[in-house]
């Protein structure tokens, strides 16, 4: 079903009729359904804001053993475990698995700043996995998950549907919808967490009422349920731990459903791309697919950018990214491709980090060709997808981030760049 934020309505066509007309919660649903609300929201959060979806089930959620506390991995929402680092950060494209390995096994957190538990904050995550979860499945109690595949495609079960996810697309799977990856190869990618709130389009202000990311290109599944009765694993990441139970039946059994609470899927691209076509770099913001803002009007807790393939047509400019010194935390990663500012180095698979008022921008190498070009109309990012997770957080690296695929000579991109500053030789100056 296309479009944000929209409310929808869905039923399997094998259960004509499971939807109730009229009202959320008759004392009898269709075909023995259970009526079940998840609330995304507040019960009184202001309308505009207000996310909640009724669910017509084959049995409750409640249907389960208690949860126990489990290994939670690589994640972590400690961000004191090692001594804050300032400096740039890049890694190295992360390994795959080495053993058999589900999504829900395979989740490493890189870095983060905040705390669950207060529902202020945010974390990023790579993951990677070869086998599929099988009867498993996982959600998250912390927040939402916007999930970036970078190498391999996942199909996803989700209580609202299923959505095949590939690389260039992305999902955002909501704070309590539960959900089951498969993958049918080594597979990995990014994962942006935020603890705060819901992403939602940002602003386009004087841009109008169309461009970058087009509502109606967002995808919502439609219903599908299964009947099964088998053992099921549930999953949970609560307070940045993670707890499981067993149940003897699949949750995803929602044969119906309503509302505006549900996961989505879109391809990046679809994103209309803004950019100059006169003179200097605008700022990133102008490739803003999602944000998540805060209560700071025009600041983000979290946003998602991308630097698609586009045209560049500016005269007399330094066209790459300029050097910049931001009060944002920048995280980028890359899909695939050669991004622009630094075609050495960063490679898909792997990111960087360059914490808020660390100094960051083109390498040597970039610097003197874009400084010596000819300026011609240029197609550039030309089978490249990166992308930006940024915040307005001071996110602080794991320690086990610290210490893996870590790129110790990030720094050296930087430091042939050369002194071109001479005063003007003027006749009778004193020197």
């Amino acid at each position: 079903m296309s479009g944000f934020g929209n409310e929808f309505a869905s039923e399997d066509s094998r259960c004509p009729g499971a939807l109730p007309v009229g009202q959320n919660n008759p004392q009898k649903c269709a075909y023995g359904l259970y009526a079940e609300q998840l609330s995304g929201s507040a019960f009184t959060a202001p309308r505009n804001e207000n996310e909640r979806t009724w669910l017509y089930r084959i049995r409750p959620s409640v249907i389960h053993k208690p949860f126990k506390k489990i290994s939670s991995g690589l994640v972590t929402h400690n961000w004191d475990a090692v001594d804050p680092n300032p400096n740039q950060l890049r890694w190295q494209p992360f390994d795959f698995p080495k053993s058999q390995q589900d999504f829900s096994e395979g989740i490493a957190t890189i870095c983060g700043a905040g705390d669950p538990k207060s529902r202020h904050g945010i974390a990023v995550h790579i993951f990677t996995c070869n086998k599929p979860m099988g009867n498993k499945c996982f959600y998250n109690s912390d927040g939402d998950f916007l999930i970036v595949p970078q190498h391999g495609a996942l199909f996803i079960r989700t209580e609202m549907g299923r959505m095949n996810v590939a690389p260039n697309e992305i999902c955002v799977i909501q704070r309590g919808i539960r959900f089951s990856v498969n993958v049918e190869e080594n597979t990995r990618g990014y994962i942006l967490e935020v603890f705060s709130d819901h992403f939602q389009l940002p602003n386009l202000g004087p841009i109008g009422a169309n461009g970058l990311a087009n509502p109606r290109d967002f995808l919502t599944p439609v219903a599908w349920f299964e009947d099964k009765e088998v053992e099921f694993t549930v999953v949970n990441k609560y307070h940045g731990h993670l707890f499981e139970a067993t149940q003897g039946h699949s949750p995803f059994d929602v044969v119906a459903w309503h509302g505006n609470y549900a996961p989505y899927k879109y391809d990046l691209s679809k994103f209309m791309v803004i950019n100059c076509v006169a003179f200097d770099h605008a700022d990133p913001s102008i490739f803003t697919v999602l944000t998540c803002p805060s209560l700071k009007p025009g600041t983000a807790v979290a946003d998602f950018v991308i630097f698609p393939p586009r045209w560049s047509v500016q005269e007399h400019t330094f066209r790459p990214p300029y050097y910049h010194r931001n009060c944002m935390s920048e995280f980028m990663g890359l899909i695939y491709g050669n991004y622009e500012a630094k075609e050495e180095g960063f490679k898909p698979g792997g990111g960087s980090l360059h914490s808020i008022m660390t100094p960051h921008g083109p390498d040597f190498d970039c610097f003197e060709k874009a400084s010596n070009a000819k300026l011609e109309p240029q197609k550039i990012a030309e089978g490249t997808m990166a992308f930006m997770f940024e915040s307005s957080l001071s996110m602080a690296v794991t320690e086990w981030a610290n210490t893996t695929k870590v790129d110790s000579d990030y720094y050296q991109c930087w430091q042939p760049l050369l002194k071109h500053f001479a005063l003007p030789n003027i006749e009778g100056t004193k020197k």
